[in-house]
């Protein structure tokens, strides 16, 4: 009882608007204290899980993502991928997806994904007779690719709390990534077929050849990430710091995007939100003490044998409960809630805790996108002064296409759990 008057409080101080970091905070520390645990004990665990260097990846990632998106790097690869389909019908479509998951792979998160992309995507594809809604729309399913395609700083967390493998989840993103993609882009070329969108020119050979060399400075950063990271040259956090200092140089010397005087100001921004992260992960990991100690994991495990729960029931429920409360909290809200409740159940109902990372961070991207409360919603009405009802309005039929895909990813673990499993075994 004391338990769910716990998880109550947290949520109430959520709707009631407290930063997600005060909300876990505050329902951990009193319900500690109410039950007599020693919050000093409490301090400690929550402090010696960001006394890791795989937590030291954060930092690193976001300067990376911050220099990628005010530098000009979202926009040299719009150019280059704008090469390869842009004379296609729908083509500024098709680019978004195909920048997005290109992006994606650089920024780490979902809002900074879509920021960038819309920012340039959204009136390009207004200008060229695109409905604004649908414009928005792939704007922001698109923008979702941040999380689920690696590296991820959703990853990262999912990692730490749930004492995963971070390359292995890097790893059980990609496959899933790609195939999201490919489904927005099908339906991106058969809804640009029904309505007419015009096409676009083909560039010639020389424009084609001098944009795709321009943006591989910025596609190398990513490689780097990834190359430094399987082929044991590197860890995770020697590879996101390779990633931030060579994010810097790209956009001050190589695109010139930014000068000297910029880059002070825009680490800062970056740190700050670093920090704002860092609180999170603090204050989660202290909820995540308390609630393994109050009986909620047990009493899960217990209520799933007692209902004679399959692996399969047990996730449709865990989805719908997801999906639902991915409507009125925030996405990173519900991993951190999430994960330490229901981490104890994988192992009974014999689930992989890394199929399960990806299920979530699924269910998180389609959070991003459900309103009241999906936070891309609000950053593509912001971008565009479009009204936020016209979001919602181009934002559904990729939800629904989403959904479906939650579905195949939940069902098939195969997809998130073949690619690292063949390099790093069952």
């Amino acid at each position: 009882m004391e338990a769910i008057a716990g998880l109550a409080g947290m949520l109430a101080l959520m709707a009631l608007g407290a930063p997600i970091f005060v909300a876990l905070g505050v329902a951990a520390m009193v319900m500690l204290g109410l039950e007599g645990r020693p919050l000093l004990d409490a301090a400690a665990t929550s402090i010696s899980g960001i006394n890791s260097t795989t937590f030291l990846a954060v930092p690193f990632f976001v300067m990376a993502a911050t220099f990628m998106q005010r530098g000009g790097i979202a926009r040299i690869i719009i150019e280059a991928t704008e090469c390869w389909v842009g004379h296609m019908r729908g083509g500024l479509a098709l680019v978004c997806v195909l920048a997005t998951t290109l992006f994606a792979a650089i920024s780490g998160s979902s809002v900074v994904t879509a920021m960038a992309m819309g920012t340039f995507l959204i009136p390009a594809m207004v200008a060229r007779n695109y409905d604004r809604p649908f414009a928005l729309g792939v704007v922001g399913a698109s923008g979702t690719l941040g999380i689920l395609i690696p590296p991820s700083l959703s990853m990262i967390l999912f990692g730490l709390i749930a004492e995963q493998s971070v390359p292995r989840l890097f790893l059980a993103g990609v496959v899933p990534g790609l195939i999201q993609a490919t489904l927005l882009a099908s339906w991106v070329i058969f809804y640009s077929r029904r309505r007419g969108f015009a096409s676009g020119s083909r560039v010639s050979r020389r424009e084609f050849i001098s944009k795709n060399l321009r943006a591989l400075p910025a596609i190398a950063i990513p490689v780097s990430v990834f190359a430094g990271i399987y082929s044991g040259f590197a860890t995770v956090t020697e590879s996101a710091g390779v990633a931030a200092v060579t994010s810097v140089l790209v956009a001050l010397f190589v695109y010139k995007e930014i000068g000297l005087r910029d880059v002070f100001p825009m680490a800062t921004e970056a740190m700050k939100s670093a920090s704002a992260v860092t609180f999170i992960v603090i204050f989660a990991l202290l909820f995540a003490h308390w609630i393994t100690g109050s009986g909620v994991p047990t009493a899960l495990v217990d209520l799933a044998v007692s209902l004679d729960l399959s692996a399969w029931q047990f996730l449709l429920a865990l989805n719908i409960i997801m999906l639902v409360m991915g409507m009125f909290l925030d996405a990173v809200a519900v991993l951190l809630i999430v994960t330490p409740i229901v981490l104890p159940v994988l192992g009974t109902l014999g689930i992989d805790p890394i199929h399960f990372g990806i299920v979530l961070i699924v269910n998180m991207e389609i959070a991003f996108l459900t309103p009241p409360i999906g936070l891309n919603l609000f950053v593509l009405s912001s971008i565009s002064r479009a009204p936020l009802s016209e979001a919602v309005r181009g934002i559904w039929p990729f939800t629904l296409l989403m959904a479906a895909f939650l579905l195949l990813v939940t069902y098939v673990p195969g997809i998130a759990l073949w690619l690292p499993n063949a390099i790093y075994g069952p």
